[in-house]
């Protein structure tokens, strides 16, 4: 087959459903993918240009092409899976097996025990689970231990074995954890009937077991066994206890897997709840990373496969947040409002919660990757054609038109670089002119960087709607940087995000990463312009109230700051002193001003 060029190998795929292999020059497998149409889907490969760098890449290492035809869509979603696994090839999302998760086993014996296990043996005996946490198993364990005795032994009790009276009782029965049944003390027909509610509660439905409980209490308190009856009491207790800490909202949800997805330019988050009787009896949230043009329709089907092979899951019905093809014989809803909606967001909120986290460990552990992840989101988010590892951020500062300032701050990937802030005064515009003050802001900065030679930045916000940002492209055109630079507008009212000549503004989610460090920028780039502001005008009062004195100037009026610091402890000096500092004639007219 390798020898036989691509485009004849392309002509003869069929159409039907299957699973389709890339292989390299090398005949070592690249890609897994399943495809409706095996001839369609591979085509798309080489029928159109990729914006993605992976996938062109991939796409020239093709050397040869092999395909699997299965009967339905639903086989080669389960194939494909099982052949990632199997091979993991370079180019497809990895997943993880379920070897180390432990699982609860009811043993295939005369009164069985039950206990955790991570070794499945195919004897017979029935398994729960795996559960994502051994946490979860050791609740499940002491809640099933503190309601049911129940034996530990690893005896074998044949009929046989008991009659013959081979055994005999251990400390668990004298402590009340088992009634002897390697003595004969428990009946097999009692000791099935504990285990059949075990089930159903491992299965999360806890109302068999406490409608036999509350009968059981009822015949005792009836027979004034008031010590057996609060016993009993005890166990419903906590029994209730239990499952009002995992009931969600509606009890008649039954056997209903829950399915959400959270992603950003690199990973994938697919969070998982199990529904039974009302109660959330499992949860487990997947990190995927995305190899090639990966959406989240692929992402979660992919996710949903995986999950429902790892924990064996037989449900009907799947709650998802959009609508995509998994099996015909499963149902797929998608919730719009009420319990399944809410049902729905609190599995979102759960993969928000682990991607959260994972964000703040990967902080620690690798800033360079969290870096990467935000720089790549950004890129994505705000349209540019390369990352925005240097920003810079311009914003105007004036009070009723008084002395007219601006700002510019720079962040180097994702964080501010204070060292490289500067301040302007704004020679050339008179009045509150915010437009005029922009352009020249703008056009001082990158001449002087053209000059010096100095790196220019991926991106430039300004603080302002289409008024401030127009007045700044009117200084990159004289520069000849329009094109070359990414520029934006940053409108306060609603956050919206203005382009050149594009009059519809974006509006990024609230919570965006992306939005977040442009609120930053502007939010440090108004701060530091106000603060420039203020000293200025704080300075301009001193100045003006000492040179509001006839004969007295500017040169006078450093001279006396100089000597006495404050314009306070001028009024307050002596003759003697102010003459010391400036004459006779000087101090003179300050002493008498003051002085009145």
């Amino acid at each position: 087959m390798s020898d036989i060029p691509l485009k004849i190998q392309l002509k003869t795929i069929p159409n039907n459903p299957g699973v389709y292999q890339f292989y390299d020059v090398e005949d070592k497998i690249l890609y897994i993918g399943k495809a409706k149409n095996l001839k369609k889907r591979v085509s798309s490969y080489f029928n159109k240009n990729h914006d993605y760098g992976k996938t062109k890449v991939l796409v020239k290492k093709i050397h040869s092409i092999k395909h699997i035809v299965v009967p339905t869509e639903s086989d080669a979603l389960l194939l494909e899976n099982n052949l990632i696994k199997k091979y993991r090839p370079r180019y497809n999302v990895l997943l993880k097996d379920d070897k180390s998760y432990p699982w609860i086993c009811i043993k295939n014996e005369r009164f069985p025990r039950i206990f955790s296990t991570r070794r499945l043996i195919k004897d017979g005996s029935a398994y729960f689970g795996p559960y994502t946490s051994g946490r979860t198993v050791k609740t499940l364990l002491d809640l099933i231990k503190g309601v049911y005795p129940l034996r530990t032994c690893n005896y074998d009790l044949s009929k046989e074995k008991i009659e013959a009276g081979k055994y005999k009782v251990c400390l668990e029965y004298h402590l009340g954890n088992c009634k002897g049944p390697c003595e004969g003390y428990q009946t097999l027909e009692e000791y099935s009937r504990q285990v059949t509610e075990i089930k159903e509660i491992l299965k999360g439905n806890f109302r068999e077991s406490l409608r036999h409980f509350k009968e059981e209490m009822a015949v005792l308190a009836g027979d004034l066994k008031f010590e057996e009856a609060q016993t009993i009491k005890e166990k419903i207790e906590i029994l209730e206890n239990y499952q009002s800490k995992s009931t969600v909202v509606n009890p008649k949800i039954n056997n209903v897997d829950v399915f959400s997805i959270i992603s950003d330019d690199a990973y994938a988050y697919i969070n998982f709840l199990q529904l039974s009787h009302g109660s959330i009896i499992r949860s487990h949230t997947m990190e995927i990373k995305k190899k090639l043009e990966e959406n989240d329709a692929e992402l979660l089907l992919l996710a949903i496969v995986e999950i429902r092979q790892r924990f064996n899951l037989m449900s009907k019905e799947l709650y998802l947040p959009f609508k995509i093809d998994v099996a015909p014989e499963i149902k797929i809803t998608v919730p719009k409002l009420g319990d399944k909606k809410r049902i729905l967001e609190l599995s979102e909120r759960n993969a928000k919660y682990y991607r959260q986290e994972r964000f703040n460990q990967i902080k620690i552990i690798d800033p360079d990757r969290h870096t990467k992840r935000i720089m790549g989101q950004m890129k994505k988010d705000i349209r540019l054609s390369v990352e925005p590892r240097h920003i810079e951020c311009f914003d105007n500062s004036n009070i009723q038109g008084t002395h007219p300032v601006a700002a510019c701050v720079v962040f180097k990937n994702g964080k501010p670089s204070k060292k490289e802030y500067r301040h302007y005064n704004i020679k050339t515009v008179e009045g509150p002119d915010d437009f005029g003050s922009m352009e020249e802001v703008v056009l001082r900065r990158y001449k002087r960087l053209l000059m010096e030679d100095e790196p220019l930045p991926q991106l430039i916000v300004i603080d302002g709607g289409k008024g401030q940002l127009s007045s700044a492209l009117k200084s990159l055109d004289v520069l000849g940087l329009r094109g070359k630079i990414a520029i934006i507008g940053i409108a306060k009212r609603l956050e919206e995000i203005y382009f050149p000549e594009d009059p519809i503004p974006l509006y990024l989610d609230k919570k965006s990463e992306s939005l977040k460090i442009i609120q930053q920028l502007r939010n440090e780039a108004h701060r530091f312009g106000i603060t420039f502001h203020r000293n200025k005008r704080s300075k301009a009062a001193i100045d003006s109230e000492l040179e509001t004195i006839d004969g007295i100037g500017g040169k006078t009026v450093e001279e006396l700051l100089k000597t006495f610091k404050s314009v306070k402890r001028v009024k307050e000096a002596s003759m003697e002193k102010l003459t010391e500092s400036v004459g006779f004639s000087k101090a003179k007219k300050i002493f008498k001003t003051f002085n009145k």
